[in-house]
């Protein structure tokens, strides 16, 4: 009993953080049932406006369209990603040479540099090079610093013996990589797929600038545009944010237990 008592203002603290954590989210989706004046007056039930708002939001905005798009950009740039940071890590720790450990300096301290000193630079080159609107969303972000670190550190982990005992059996460098070193790099696969699902999913500037077509707009901006006009029927954004949140909420809670693992492993 003493042991409860002393441990229960730990506990309350914890109840407090995770209600003040949670109450955003909860929030959203109730306000989403509401309508705009229900919303600004702070209603915490849930409401009946919800196919109403559902309605007005698809008749003021592309949402379906929105939707494809992100998911496009999001999946292509999740996949490009794990292929070639995997690999630059992969060998950055396997493969030994005297310039290796100079070019990877240089690429940490690429991750220094904020997005925006880089932004005009990209946009020109893309802009001369007349590429789709897609790649052009998806190709700046399927090679990322972190992401190579985070292989390269969990390529620590990789038992050496295996490969060169892979070596000796007779398989080739891509064989080893594609049937050894991806199944037992499964948890940071999966650590680096919420990482970069989420940050391409939420991505907004690079998007707004690139993305010219009204008709190829992400959630981001989707929801962005609701800020443009003289009145905001807050119940219709609170439903845009709901909609656009529930992907990476979905891929998380999916891929939790891997991502915990992942970063774990990394950080070994």
């Amino acid at each position: 009993m003493i042991k409860v008592l002393r441990r229960a203002p730990l506990y309350i603290f914890l109840t407090i953080a995770s209600v003040l954590s949670v109450f955003p989210l909860f929030f959203m989706i109730v306000s989403a049932t509401n309508t705009s004046a229900q919303v600004l007056g702070s209603r915490l039930l849930p409401g009946t406006n919800l196919l109403n708002n559902l309605h007005a939001l698809m008749g003021q905005q592309p949402l379906l369209s929105a939707l494809y798009h992100s998911s496009v950009n999001a999946v292509l740039t999740t996949i490009g990603a794990l292929i070639f940071c995997s690999i630059a890590g992969y060998g950055f720790e396997v493969y030994h040479s005297k310039g290796k450990d100079v070019v990877m300096n240089i690429i940490l301290l690429a991750m220094m540099i904020p997005f925006a000193a880089t932004m005009i630079p990209l946009f020109r080159m893309f802009s001369q090079f007349g590429f789709p609107t897609t790649l052009s969303v998806v190709l700046p972000a399927i090679a990322t610093p972190f992401l190579i670190l985070l292989f390269r550190q969990s390529a620590r982990s990789f038992p050496h013996e295996m490969l060169e005992a892979a070596r000796v059996d007779g398989l080739s460098e891509l064989s080893i990589f594609l049937r050894i070193f991806i199944p037992t790099m499964r948890s940071t696969y999966a650590a680096a797929a919420v990482i970069t699902f989420m940050a391409a999913w939420n991505n907004f500037l690079w998007p707004r600038v690139i993305i010219i077509n009204n008709s190829e707009q992400t959630m981001t901006m989707l929801v962005s545009n609701f800020r443009a006009g003289y009145v905001i029927d807050y119940g219709v954004l609170m439903l845009a944010v709901l909609i656009a949140s529930l992907p990476t909420m979905i891929i998380f809670l999916v891929l939790q237990r891997s991502f915990a693992n992942g970063i774990v492993g990394a950080v070994k």
